[in-house]
């Protein structure tokens, strides 16, 4: 007599707990307005950004009164986008894989059974959201065709381009022909253009920032550490930026300009943020339909952004 497993498949054991899952970026520019720019709450459709521009022009000390100078008060718009994001989950599908491990005895399910599983799951959701806020800041566009997650809401690339930014892409900022392509070859000087190119007011105001691309950024680094010039230093493995050297302005990888090969150097003072409720994006809900037997989520938010002088930003176009 013998043993016979030769009809058996080999045994895997699986797992519900941890749960992993995929790395996702998050909404980096978003909380550097809320930290250093404007917030502007309560929007429901769209608001104002109230500007006020003033000359000081100096005149004689003498008797007698002779005004002149202008006070200027203008506006910039921020139109929110209106967003929802909403799932149904039928728990009994749960039985055929391995994630029955999370189901409790019984065939009738009111939530999801396993509470790893159920923060693991909203912990990822508010992530992804996030991470399209992120991308949408930058790339929104409510008349291109982007996709669903950029036309809700215009970004920072289109509203700073249709206004009257200082182009950062000219011989006379970086020292050559315009760069169309951002290699390790031209990144150093296409960076410094950037810094050249910011109007001496804005850089007085001490919070000027060049955002780029995480792909712009390593480019930047490495050319760097070829010069042997020790800008970086690679043992801070925490370093999200760093100060461009000799300078005083960091700059900062964002994953809303990845792909794009551009970059913009921007006042934080000068960014501003439209939500109808701070973090309301991480509200998500869930709750079991009875009617439906089914679990459902949904969370609900605005969110809109804009600059208030695009003469007062530095644009660089090209591609990565």
């Amino acid at each position: 007599m013998a043993l016979s497993l030769g009809t058996l498949a080999n045994y895997t054991k699986q797992l519900i707990e941890p749960l992993l899952t995929s790395a996702v970026i998050g909404a980096k520019t978003q909380q550097l307005i809320m930290d250093g720019g404007i917030v502007i709450p309560k929007a429901k459709s769209a608001v104002q950004i109230p500007l006020m521009d003033t000359d000081a022009v100096f005149q004689a000390d003498d008797c007698g009164y002779s005004p002149s100078g202008t006070t200027t008060f203008t506006q910039r718009t921020i139109t929110v986008g209106k967003i929802q994001v909403s799932e149904t989950i039928c728990v009994k599908n749960f039985e055929a894989k391995f994630t029955q491990e999370a189901l409790r005895a019984g065939s009738n399910y009111t939530t999801f059974e396993n509470a790893q599983f159920l923060e693991a799951y909203l912990a990822k959701k508010n992530a992804r959201i996030a991470a399209q806020i992120e991308t949408a800041i930058w790339q929104g566009d409510i008349t291109g065709s982007g996709g669903a997650n950029l036309t809700k809401f215009d970004g920072l690339i289109k509203l700073i381009d249709a206004g009257s930014p200082v182009d950062g892409n000219v011989s006379g900022f970086t020292g050559v022909a315009t760069i169309s392509t951002i290699s390790a070859s031209n990144v150093i000087a296409a960076t410094e253009g950037i810094y050249k190119a910011v109007p001496a007011e804005v850089m007085a105001k001490g919070d000027v920032k060049i955002f780029c691309g995480y792909d712009w950024y390593r480019l930047l680094i490495l050319a760097y550490r070829e010069k042997n010039m020790f800008s970086y230093n690679p043992q801070d493995v925490n370093a999200q930026s760093f100060i461009l050297p000799a300078t005083n302005i960091e700059v900062v990888p964002v994953n809303g300009l990845n792909g794009t090969g551009d970059a913009y150097a921007i006042s934080l003072s000068n960014m501003a943020l439209a939500v109808d409720l701070e973090n309301e994006e991480s509200n998500y809900r869930v709750w079991y339909s009875e009617d439906n037997d089914e679990i459902r989520t949904k969370v609900s938010f605005k969110v809109g952004v804009n600059v208030g002088f695009t003469n007062e930003t530095v644009k660089f176009k090209s591609a990565i």
